[in-house]
């Protein structure tokens, strides 16, 4: 019996196309849109899922955020404002 399980996507920007990866699996995949990544996404896992014979679920990774200082970038409408 095939169950569906709920893993994770981050998608980011990569030139003109997107980049997505699958943090549970460590599988990524690319896209023209947010939406072609997922989608790719979602059929690169299904195939690495058969073919390593993966067993569901496994455990989630552990997600949190952190602050760092740096120094941030101007826009080039902020540096113009600056002169």
């Amino acid at each position: 019996m095939k169950e569906t399980f709920k893993l994770t996507a981050i998608v980011n920007k990569k030139g003109e196309s997107y980049e997505s990866l699958c943090l549970e699996l460590d599988v990524t995949s690319r896209g023209e849109t947010i939406e072609e990544a997922v989608t790719n996404l979602k059929e690169a896992v299904e195939l690495y899922i058969e073919n390593e014979n993966i067993a569901l679920p496994i455990k989630r990774p552990f997600m949190t955020t952190f602050e760092v200082m740096a120094q941030s970038r101007k826009t080039k409408k902020q540096r113009k404002e600056s002169q």
